[in-house]
């Protein structure tokens, strides 16, 4: 493969000759973030006005095929990027029509949530799609924190994907599982330090330039918080809804309400609430220890009018399993947690049947 410092070479090579609508160069430009290489792929950002879109569609055209003709490299993206007014926050912004084959061949997307990190998200997220496998579902997962992946350690995947004879990315698979991530594309230690235009960017990649072939269902790991990126996925791809995770302590409750009503305002309905880290089950002494407090989100959930999933409770075998890349619902299928998250699952999909369908292509 060629090296990252050689292809972002050529990249600028190829960007010189390109002109903005006035005529100034584009590289250079204060309008320009990028390009970087992950994986061999180059992304950039464009940023222009709201009634600009139309002027800048033959540069964006340009730049991306001029980027995507380097040798050595593996696909472009460049994206336009107009940055809009908040609206007050008493009105909910109105969600935008999906585009009709963003992810097709996928039938239902759901995103996993949570208003705050730390609180279990990327390992429910794991452990309910392989308890959605279980069910004869063919499932996939988009890990869509590009700052934080956790995906790669969770279900121990090594290597990079390879890119299909159309140049969309192939994702790796892992217990029956299709996965991609942005820590699948670079390196475990890189710390991917970039503004939200590139943030973008990567995530329209890793939606729609990715190859998911015929699933079930498309898990979305979300990031934490209800930012700029969580708004891209949920306005951007045909959401059937989400599942929201939290802890059942008062201050990751408090997140979780943000999570829901950002959902909410942009008419994404709420497929369930989970209450993680419910209880410690001592390994030694076999009783159980509230640590988080008890009952929460099961409180919450009936509060907020949104169905209550289930708890899970803190064991050491889950984050045993965790860290070694091999799932608890891997190890033990029929054991405790097992049977927890296969009646999350179970709930889940009886919540999705009535839920819309994205388009398949």
């Amino acid at each position: 493969m060629t090296a990252p410092d050689d292809i972002l070479a050529d990249a600028r090579a190829a960007l010189a000759p390109l002109r903005l609508p006035d005529g100034s160069a584009l590289l250079g430009s204060a309008r320009l973030t990028g390009p970087v290489v992950a994986g061999g792929r180059l992304s950039l950002a464009i940023a222009i006005a709201p009634d600009e879109a139309a002027a800048f569609a033959p540069l964006r055209a340009a730049a991306e095929g001029a980027l995507r003709a380097i040798p050595g490299g593996a696909g472009a993206m460049v994206a336009l990027t107009a940055d809009r007014a908040a609206p007050p926050p008493d009105l909910a912004p109105a969600r935008p029509a999906p585009p009709p084959a963003v992810l097709p061949g996928v039938a239902h997307v759901v995103a996993i949530a949570s208003g705050k990190g730390g609180v279990g998200k990327s390992t429910t997220t794991v452990n309910l799609a392989l308890a959605l496998r279980a069910r004869g579902l063919r499932v996939g997962i988009l890990d869509a924190d590009v700052h934080g992946p956790s995906l790669p350690t969770l279900l121990g995947l090594h290597g990079r994907p390879r890119v299909g004879a159309d140049r969309r990315l192939v994702p790796l698979e892992a217990h029956g599982l299709k996965a991609m991530s942005m820590g699948l594309l670079v390196d475990a230690e890189t710390a991917m330090v970039w503004r939200g235009p590139m943030v973008m960017s990567a995530l329209t990649q890793m939606i729609a330039e990715v190859d998911w072939g015929r699933l079930d269902l498309l898990l979305v790991d979300m990031p934490p918080g209800t930012g700029d990126a969580q708004l891209a996925i949920a306005q951007g791809t045909p959401l059937a809804g989400a599942v929201i995770v939290s802890t059942p302590q008062d201050l990751a409750l408090i997140d979780a309400r943000r999570g829901i009503a950002m959902f909410r305002k942009v008419d994404v309905p709420i497929l369930g609430l989970v209450e993680n880290m419910a209880h410690f089950l001592c390994p030694d002494c076999g009783s159980r220890h509230d640590i988080f407090g008890a009952g929460g989100a099961e409180a919450e959930a009936r509060r907020l009018g949104v169905p209550y999933l289930g708890a899970v409770p803190l064991t050491i075998e889950l984050r045993v399993a965790s860290d070694a890349g091999r799932p608890i619902l891997a190890r033990d299928p029929e054991g405790p947690l097992g049977q927890i998250y296969g009646q999350m699952a179970e709930t889940l999909c009886r919540s999705l049947a009535t839920a819309p369908r994205a388009a398949a292509g």
